[in-house]
């Protein structure tokens, strides 16, 4: 048997030796996980966001009262777009509404709405239209846009939602535009605490992805770039959801920055912290330990998550 220096059979290694710890598939487990990381950061690192692409654009924006609509309108305004927004509350549009135009809106224009009047998406889409000419985005903020424990109100959001899809999509066809959908991880991720919640928001997935693949078809050339957030906060996110004891908020600011940079580069898909997708992909891969690693996430109690 021939010895090498060491006094070690040649081939073999010491025990202890760096050597005898660096096993072949361990090796490639590691270069697995490290081709993954690279593809990751290659993929969030490709950045060709313009913003002068905005300037002149026009939104009209959804749910702009608060949280993360509200950024959305902020920076909007920044950018020189010309916006519409709607959402329930008058008062706290028109306190918007005052803070676009302070911040450099060209133009802006708002428009109350009540989802549980089913005429209403007709007028809102009919106002967008007069006053700004056409449209480039629609742009649909339903994170919290009616409590997670309330069956009857999460329906009327997504059948208000769609019919607002339906009627402006011969503008957005018209402008090769883009449609913007903004949610949540309870949206994507079902669990036993929030389905009603989740149960609304992964219709209107469906409806999104069966959407996309039929304007495919048919070529017509409007982007869907679908956004998955964290909980902007517990009073609009997370009210009512049984189990969850502390949400964890992504900031609204720079959750509201990747939403608008998804859309204006026609992306399929945000996710804000983009840790979330590595959320969605486990549970399609391993559902279990997923399950786990989204009940760390939203810190679900216990007795909620067995029920």
């Amino acid at each position: 048997m021939e010895v090498g220096e060491t006094g070690v059979p040649v081939g073999q290694a010491r025990a202890g030796h760096p050597l005898s710890r660096c096993r072949p598939g361990r090796a490639m487990r590691v270069l697995l996980l490290t081709g993954l990381g690279a593809l990751f950061f290659a993929y969030y690192w490709d950045d060709n966001f313009n913003p002068a692409s905005l300037q002149g654009a026009r939104v009209l924006l959804t749910g702009a009262s608060a949280g993360v609509g509200e950024e959305l309108a902020y920076h909007y305004a920044r950018l020189g777009s010309h916006l519409v927004l709607t959402a329930h509350t008058e008062a706290l549009l028109q306190k918007v509404v005052g803070n676009c135009r302070k911040l450099g809106a060209p133009k802006i224009f708002y428009i109350a709405a009540d989802m549980a009047s089913p005429e209403v998406p007709e007028r809102v889409v009919q106002f967008a239209l007069d006053k700004l000419g056409g449209l480039d985005y629609l742009v649909l903020n339903h994170l919290g846009a009616a409590p997670a424990g309330t069956r009857a109100r999460s329906a009327q959001a997504t059948r208000w939602l769609l019919q607002l899809t339906s009627l402006a999509l011969p503008s957005l066809t018209d402008s090769k535009g883009s449609l913007v959908v903004v949610s949540s991880l309870l949206g994507r991720v079902p669990t036993s605490f929030s389905s009603p919640y989740s149960a609304a928001k992964f219709a209107l997935d469906g409806f999104f992805g069966s959407l996309r693949r039929e304007l495919d078809v048919q070529d017509v050339n409007v982007a869907i770039t679908m956004c998955v957030l964290g909980l902007r906060d517990r009073a609009s996110a997370a009210e009512g959801v049984r189990g969850v004891t502390r949400a964890k908020a992504a900031p609204g600011p720079k959750a509201a920055l990747a939403v608008i940079r998804g859309g204006a580069t026609r992306a399929s898909g945000v996710f804000y912290p983009w840790r979330f997708h590595l959320l969605c992909l486990l549970r399609g891969w391993l559902p279990r330990p997923g399950a786990w690693f989204i009940r760390q996430e939203l810190n679900v109690t216990a007795a909620a998550a067995a029920a």
